[in-house]
């Protein structure tokens, strides 16, 4: 089964200045320390991890370079896609609620691969902390007004945040019609509690209400815990089963999931192992067409990452 990893990232933090991994000390995320993470992480890393996966194209996913300057890593990843074939499309980083929005949304638009942009929202760190209309959140105006420019671009929207905010996520794809949602992650279900899965598939069954939400099937590790398809085979097939195989697409999230799992393989294998239960065309759909499909991607621009022989694409 050829694959699109429509989430995965390229870095190189002994050139270029990501907060997170240059200033010390450094912080930790949901899969662990940054300490841990790779400082450099380019095209040819990526061939080695994923030689055996059948990878026939990728996107990249913007990895929180510098903020004064969000379109110098459009422009380092597309020098990156001319000199090896891929990736074949970008998401950038866009601060929805800067004044330079604009100026920015243009810098990404003047290179062809970017399909799209990122800015984490304000979340809360738990639902009960959760609330409504904060500055930098879904609901804030100078946000949303940023948020009402991507469509003029083409631009898509990738989100990353915790089920407690669906609604507002909800709200604001119902507002903007026009411009593809993109969920990150299934939406987060850390905590794999009964009570707390409960609300996640409750608020997973009402973003998916709206037609022009996606949803990736990616950064589901857990902390401590090796990538065994059991321990999220029910939040895979969850998702596909609320949002259907025309809308969602699996990715690795590489390397940041490295942290919480031994390969690209063992992620891959694992997707494929609680995958392989669906119709072959519904397994092709989340693999590989459906990101084709939503990140614009061409399929004569596709270079094979793997070893494995051509297949039918």
């Amino acid at each position: 089964m050829p694959l699109c990893d429509a989430h995965h990232h390229f870095l190189d933090a002994d050139r270029f200045y990501y907060p997170r991994l240059c200033d010390y000390p450094l912080g930790t995320f949901r899969n662990g320390s940054y300490d841990d993470y790779p400082r450099s992480y380019l095209p040819d890393d990526f061939k080695r991890d994923s030689r055996r996966q059948n990878v026939i194209a990728s996107v990249h996913m913007e990895c929180e370079w510098d903020p004064a300057d969000p379109v110098g890593e459009t422009r380092f990843i597309s020098g990156l896609a001319a000199d090896h074939g891929f990736p074949n499309g970008l998401v950038g980083r866009a601060f929805l609620d800067r004044e330079d929005v604009q100026d920015v949304l243009e810098g990404h638009a003047a290179f062809p691969l970017t399909r799209g942009v990122r800015h984490k929202p304000k979340t809360a760190s738990s639902a009960d902390g959760m609330r409504r209309n904060q500055p930098g959140s879904m609901d804030d105006k100078i946000w949303r007004d940023g948020y009402a420019r991507l469509a003029a671009y083409g631009f898509s929207f990738d989100l990353q945040a915790p089920y407690w905010h669906f609604r507002q996520a909800r709200d604001l794809a119902r507002d903007f019609p026009n411009t593809p949602l993109i969920l990150n992650h299934c939406g987060l279900p850390a905590d794999r509690s009964a009570t707390a899965l409960e609300a996640w598939r409750k608020e997973l069954e009402y973003l998916a209400q709206e037609p022009n939400v996606n949803v990736k099937v990616s950064g589901i590790g857990v902390l401590g815990a090796e990538w065994p398809a059991a321990l999220n085979r029910d939040i895979v097939l969850n998702t596909i089963s609320i949002f259907g195989v025309d809308r969602c697409m699996v990715a690795s999230n590489w390397p940041a999931d490295s942290l919480v799992a031994s390969s690209y393989d063992a992620i891959m294998n694992g997707f494929r192992e609680i995958c392989a239960e669906l119709p072959v065309d519904g397994q092709r759909k989340i693999f590989y067409e459906n990101a084709m499909r939503i990140y614009r991607v061409d399929p004569s621009t596709v270079v094979r990452t793997s070893e494995q022989s051509a297949t039918d694409i």
